[in-house]
């Protein structure tokens, strides 16, 4: 089903207009490029090509994969330091190292973390329970039990956006954005944010507090005692600062700064008689499918111009892009809007072919179809401007709570 924006999402959306004119940015790198290419552009754009069989994947290969990264990146960012002479090249190991740390710690946070409070990891209850409190005493994540909670309240369209939603909580609470808002201003806070250790003191202590200090002694102990052992051996091997530079930098702040960008294009906020019907028609506007990539030139590589427009488009897809999909829009987040229509179903594991059939057969039981963002900048900047575009009001906020300086929304906000 194809459903153009309304008049206010048209005055919001940065994304590519919904039109036949012109094929998807997807659909045009399938049409300009080899056929062997396209298997590494469907993974990075998290969109298929046209026709495209999905491949078969276990939610158990997730976890060997965010491990793989993880073990990886470590490796490479301590490198360096361990060679007498490194080469100055060497030293380009230290942000790929921690760029891969970070993507496997993400894909821990939004893929296992978070699918297994929706039971589709492992086997069995007490499988995805065991390892969810694993995961979340390790990285200083929320408690899985209080997590699994309070996300089951975030997927009820009673609650979403509201003052119970976690989404709400981390977005108009601890970034202290507020409705009604110039977007320039939203923006200000957010960039405010990425670099403030205010901020980042104010996160991580929170993240603290509900990983370690729970008052569930069998899972906070867990924690403790990984965490003291990690300081006491690197501090007592004379290694404590690569430990802080190749682990604690990844799990903090890093972490951190990606978890802000993914949240903020999780869900948008759509028109005021939307949030307040709160029906399926409301969660369709409210999310919105976010791809790393960029239409590709029109042009041949059999002409100066053509040459150094591809050239162009590769630098792009080949660095940004790149960087957007192992940083931020890791595992199957670009495809959050899929997760929100069918939040139980076994197939996230094929998340990109899975939203696409959805997409293709019109998301039975969904009166709207999906809508999607090329770029994380845009899809951050839409969201911007749609709760710049929101009355303060719409979402139970005091006109004085919209003009004054950022206050709680709260106490919780979405760690895992």
């Amino acid at each position: 089903m194809l459903v153009l924006p309304s008049q206010r999402e048209a005055a919001v959306e940065t994304e590519l207009p919904l039109s036949r004119v012109l094929p998807s940015p997807r659909e045009a790198m399938a049409v300009r490029l080899p056929t062997y290419l396209q298997p590494f552009l469907t993974w990075l754009t998290a969109k298929p090509a046209p026709g495209e069989e999905a491949p078969s994947r276990t939610a158990i290969s997730f976890v060997f994969g965010a491990l793989a990264w993880i073990i990886g990146g470590c490796a490479l960012t301590v490198l360096p330091f361990l060679l007498s002479e490194p080469a100055l090249a060497l030293w380009l190991l230290v942000p790929i190292g921690l760029t891969a740390t970070s993507c496997g710690l993400g894909l821990f946070q939004v893929v296992i973390f978070h699918h297994c409070s929706h039971g589709t990891v492992f086997a069995t209850r007490e499988g995805n329970r065991r390892a969810g409190r694993i995961i979340s005493a390790l990285l200083l994540f929320k408690r899985f039990e209080d997590y699994q909670r309070e996300h089951m309240i975030h997927h009820s369209a009673k609650k979403l956006l509201t003052e119970e939603d976690e989404f709400a909580d981390f977005v108009l609470g601890l970034l202290g954005l507020e409705a009604g808002l110039s977007k320039r201003e939203l923006w200000r806070r957010v960039i405010v944010a990425c670099v403030s250790p205010v901020f980042h003191w104010k996160f991580l202590s929170r993240r603290i507090q509900a990983s370690l200090f729970t008052g569930d002694a069998a899972h906070d102990w867990v924690g403790r005692v990984a965490w003291s052992v990690a300081i006491v051996a690197t501090v007592a091997t004379g290694t404590f600062w690569l430990f802080l530079l190749a682990w604690v930098l990844p799990v903090t702040v890093l972490l951190q700064i990606a978890t802000i960008f993914r949240i903020l294009v999780e869900h948008s906020f759509p028109e005021a008689e939307l949030i307040a019907a709160r029906d399926k028609e409301f969660v369709c506007h409210a999310t919105c499918g976010v791809f790393p990539g960029a239409q590709p030139p029109l042009e041949k590589a059999d002409s100066l111009p053509g040459v150094v427009a591809w050239a162009g488009w590769w630098a792009n897809m080949l660095t940004v892009q790149l960087f957007v999909r192992l940083f931020v829009l890791v595992g199957d987040a670009p495809c959050h809007d899929f997760h929100h229509r069918r939040p139980a179903t076994k197939r996230w594991t094929t998340y990109i072919h899975a939203r696409q059939q959805d997409l293709d057969n019109g998301s039975p039981g969904f009166p709207t179809g999906y809508f999607e963002a090329w770029g994380l900048m845009r899809a951050v900047d839409r969201s911007l401007a749609s709760l710049a575009a929101t009355a303060p009001a719409t979402l139970g906020r005091e006109p004085a709570a919209h003009a004054a300086a950022p206050v709680g929304f709260g106490q919780r906000l979405q760690e895992g």
